[in-house]
């Protein structure tokens, strides 16, 4: 199967992250069409990536082959209606979006069925995100071989169960949000004390790096690798910061878990 054009229901966020991925690694889709209503949107994805087609409409994206579904659930229960009309059988519907199922993404498009599911990750944007993926059972081996290539760019895209993506959401989507801004501040903290831009960063990054990976590759239990290091200086503040964990982000899931 040749991917010969694909198109983006939104242009928000996650839309500029995957074109820059592709662009990033020279595999940029020759025909790419996007639809959003907002015309600051529209002027920006042209001025940042000349050769896509930005449209108001939806109903040209809809037409494509491949059809990412890039709007937040409200915004999507109201949209998919008015392009069904315009999916092609060959089609390949996308969704971006949690908490809405396969199920009922196909009831809003009277029962289309040919629909995949992921859960981005901002990290895609230089090609090392984590983006599971489930497949509905009418998207045959050569057409996953086709959609894994284009995924490819992006990073890392696992098949895992529809009824994870809502976990996955939680944990990779959002995920670099929870450290982003600790990060920061560390970097921020080492130029205090005395170190260059460049020096407190890379000392950041790779000690975070180190750190992910120990807790991946150490073979150890979280007990073993919290002793690894003997002076904790935010220990008296670690309970609050689990608690902050536990109750915002379990709440999130099951406001985001799909019902039933």
């Amino acid at each position: 199967m040749k991917i010969n054009s694909i198109g983006f229901l939104g242009g928000g966020r996650i839309v500029r992250i995957m074109l820059a991925a592709w662009q990033r690694g020279g595999r940029l889709p020759e025909k790419v069409i996007i639809s959003d209503n907002d015309p600051a949107v529209r002027e920006r994805l042209k001025k940042e990536f000349p050769s896509i087609e930005v449209v108001s409409e939806n109903s040209a994206p809809a037409g494509c082959q491949i059809i990412f579904m890039a709007l937040h659930p409200p915004a999507a229960k109201a949209v998919l209606p008015e392009i069904k009309s315009a999916l092609t059988k060959e089609a390949v519907l996308i969704s971006l979006a949690p908490v809405l199922t396969a199920s009922r993404l196909s009831g809003l498009l009277d029962g289309f069925g040919r629909i995949v599911r992921m859960i981005p990750n901002a990290s895609s944007l230089i090609g090392q995100g984590y983006n599971p993926v489930w497949y509905g059972p009418s998207i045959g081996d050569e057409e996953r071989a086709a959609l894994e290539k284009l995924f490819a760019p992006l990073g890392q895209t696992p098949e895992v169960a529809e009824e994870s993506l809502e976990a996955y959401a939680i944990l990779s989507a959002m995920g670099p949000t929870y450290f982003w801004f600790q990060m920061f501040q560390l970097m921020e903290l080492g130029q205090s004390f005395g170190l260059s831009k460049e020096a407190a960063a890379e000392a950041v990054c790779r000690m975070l790096g180190g750190a992910a990976a120990t807790v991946a590759e150490g073979n150890l239990s979280p007990d073993q690798i919290m002793d690894l290091i003997p002076v904790k200086p935010l220990a008296e503040d670690e309970p609050a910061i689990r608690k902050i964990y536990q109750e915002r982000l379990a709440a999130l899931y099951q406001k985001i878990k799909p019902a039933g």
